[in-house]
């Protein structure tokens, strides 16, 4: 299979329409989705990241939209680790390729040409991570999008609509393919690697959550002032399980790459609510409880109560 991929990539023959409420990315639209439920899950942005809660025990998917009208290819990774081949994940690895404007879930780790293991939401020492020895990335999952070398000029304006655009097929691909460097093959603008490497730079501060606590100021530990400790979650640490077997077809396809780095990278973190509004990523409104009354007979004044009604 790995000798193929190097090669090749992988069309997808399933094409899903969702709903993108929620959804992350330029290039593409990137959401997840509670498969049972089949709504999009709510996405919280704090501190520079974004956040969704996930429900242990549920299914999920990772549902991609092209929303170039070109092909791209999307590297995938959940817990740090390549969704197609179980590596540790890394840009130059296999990725699904997309036609334009398609759409497509992504429902779990990939076990060969039609078959996956879903993607569940479980505890930490569950994960698929933690059951191969890899459990430094729990809790993250990352959209590497790369834009296509041109074969041939384009001649028009409007998308083409030959090969797996017409079957409605979107693709995967692990190979180091990159087109010729030359002028024309560093994108400008927004999409130049230079400046997209992370999906969520130019939407806020660059300071970053580790597992769901704030870094002390360095100025408060020369102060000599005394450092709380980050409370417990209330919760074990979300992770992605190995799930069951799911029929997902794909066939394989070329794809080069026109630069070796990412034109954008979209990173989603995620974990249980509970633990997401015990870090302060979910903020819930404070119910407060009434003032109690000393005298709760004493603010009510008496008078004279009807008759009962009449029985004729």
């Amino acid at each position: 299979m790995k000798s193929k991929l190097g090669l090749l990539g992988l069309c997808v023959f399933l094409v899903c329409a969702t709903p993108q409420a929620h959804a992350i990315g330029r290039m593409a639209d990137v959401t997840l989705l509670d498969r049972d439920s089949g709504s999009a899950l709510r996405v919280y942005y704090h501190h520079g990241e974004y956040w969704v809660a996930g429900r242990p025990g549920a299914r999920y998917a990772i549902s991609v939209r092209n929303t170039m009208g070109e092909r791209l290819m999307a590297v995938t990774s959940v817990d740090g680790i390549n969704v197609l081949t179980g590596e540790t994940a890394a840009w130059s690895q296999t990725g699904y390729v997309f036609s334009p404007y398609l759409q497509y879930q992504i429902t779990g780790w990939r076990k060969s040409n039609n078959e996956v293991a879903a993607f569940e939401f479980s505890a930490a020492p569950d994960s698929y991570a933690e059951r191969t020895g890899r459990p430094t990335q729990v809790g993250v999952i990352g959209v590497a999008l790369f834009r296509e070398y041109p074969t041939q000029p384009v001649m028009q304006p409007e998308v083409s609509r030959r090969g797996d655009f017409d079957s409605g097929l979107p693709s995967i691909r692990a190979k180091r393919e990159v087109g010729p460097a030359s002028p024309s093959a560093a994108p400008a603008g927004p999409e130049n690697s230079s400046g997209s490497l992370s999906g969520m730079a130019e939407r806020g501060s660059s300071e970053t959550l580790e597992d769901g606590q704030r870094n002390s100021a360095p100025s408060i530990a020369r102060q000599g002032l005394t450092k709380t400790m980050p409370a417990p979650l209330p919760s074990p640490k979300l992770g992605t399980g190995h799930g069951q077997r799911e029929e997902s077809v794909v066939a394989q396809t070329s794809f080069a790459r026109l630069q070796s780095t990412p034109n954008e990278v979209i990173r989603i973190r995620y974990d249980s609510r509970d633990n997401l509004i015990a870090s302060g990523v979910i903020r819930e409104p404070v119910r407060r409880a009434p003032t109690p009354n000393p005298f709760p007979e004493s603010d009510s004044t008496s008078y004279v109560p009807d008759p009962p009604a009449r029985r004729y």
